[in-house]
């Protein structure tokens, strides 16, 4: 069955610290919405603080989906994500009310809205001998074996980046491939995706500087709030590990080197800081891949008012 003219969605994407949260509930608070969050981060729970997680207030404004879903020990996919979407944009629509997509992890978007390709599941015994040979060697000198295989995936990862190191060749050894020309494969889709026309609207700086310092704001105010006794209650429960998907999320690995007893708290601070600095440009870097979009300046004095007029052109029926 083909549709004619598929419904519009609106998606409020962005890096961190760009506001997205106070321009959702802006609109939400004009129009009859339900947010579906597009935030791997958000999906656990336990974790609150440095995740920036829309307060409880905040939610009771406004349903919203795929908050608090996922224990911190189990991994949540974006195909799983991909899945659950399709589900509740057809379940909102269906109620009579508008699905507004809000976040920052470009992964699940594009999962989304161009489908899968066909990459191997995770596999514990590759993912163990990885962690191992990076125990002893070091993730840089991992991120040089990659540039021998994969080249290209190689050139966009910092020697640290574990987690996504692992991941590409994990890959490899899995395929015989690289990721990097997996990922330029025709992705696989379906027609559950036919009704539906996701509309990107981008949060992004005009000056970087100024989400720099909205990042470094937002951070010392997470450790204000707690934030090291979050990340020490989660360790408290002896079945996490900072090679999880969980703790390995921009300040939780941080914080957890830091209860370690490996950096001191302003070796920690500036740490976070900087890893989060770090995803804010892999965002926006996703984002300029995304030529469809309409941009909103973040930096503006009324980013919100603007943000709204933009999803409200989206063109909702």
């Amino acid at each position: 069955m083909t549709h004619r003219n598929p419904t519009p969605v609106g998606c409020l994407l962005g890096p961190t610290a760009s506001g997205k949260t106070a321009a959702a509930l802006a609109f939400a608070a004009r129009h009859p919405v339900e947010i579906i969050s597009v935030d791997s981060a958000l999906v656990y729970r336990e974790m609150d603080i440095g995740t920036a997680k829309p307060t409880a207030g905040e939610r009771a404004q406004v349903p919203h989906h795929l908050i608090d879903i996922v224990d911190p020990a189990d991994a949540y996919s974006a195909a799983e994500f991909r899945t659950d979407t399709l589900r509740l944009v057809g379940e909102i629509t269906a109620r009579g009310r508008m699905p507004l997509l809000v976040g920052g992890t470009m992964l699940y978007y594009k999962a989304l809205t161009q489908g899968l390709n066909d990459l191997p599941a995770a596999n514990p015994e590759v993912r163990a001998a990885l962690d191992a040979d990076a125990l002893r060697d070091g993730w840089p000198a991992l991120h040089a074996r990659l540039a021998v295989v994969d080249a290209v995936t190689a050139a966009r990862l910092a020697p640290n980046d574990s987690q996504r190191i692992q991941r590409a060749l994990e890959v490899f050894m899995l395929t015989g491939q690289p990721m990097s020309s997996l990922l330029v494969a025709p992705a696989r889709s379906d027609e559950a995706l036919q009704p539906w026309r996701f509309v990107p609207v981008a949060l992004e700086p005009s000056d970087r500087s100024v989400l720099h310092e909205r990042i470094a704001r937002r951070f010392d105010a997470m450790l204000a709030a707690g934030f090291i006794d979050e990340v020490e209650r989660l360790r408290g429960r002896g079945d996490l590990n900072p090679a999880m998907p969980s703790m390995r999320c921009v300040g939780y690995r941080q914080a957890w080197e830091y209860l370690d007893g490996a950096v001191d708290f302003a070796t920690m601070r500036d740490k976070g800081v900087f890893a989060t600095r770090q995803l804010c440009k892999r965002q926006l870097t996703w984002l300029r891949a995304m030529p469809e979009r309409v941009i909103v300046d973040c930096c503006d004095a009324d980013a919100v008012g603007n943000a709204m007029r933009a999803l409200e052109g989206v063109g909702f029926e």
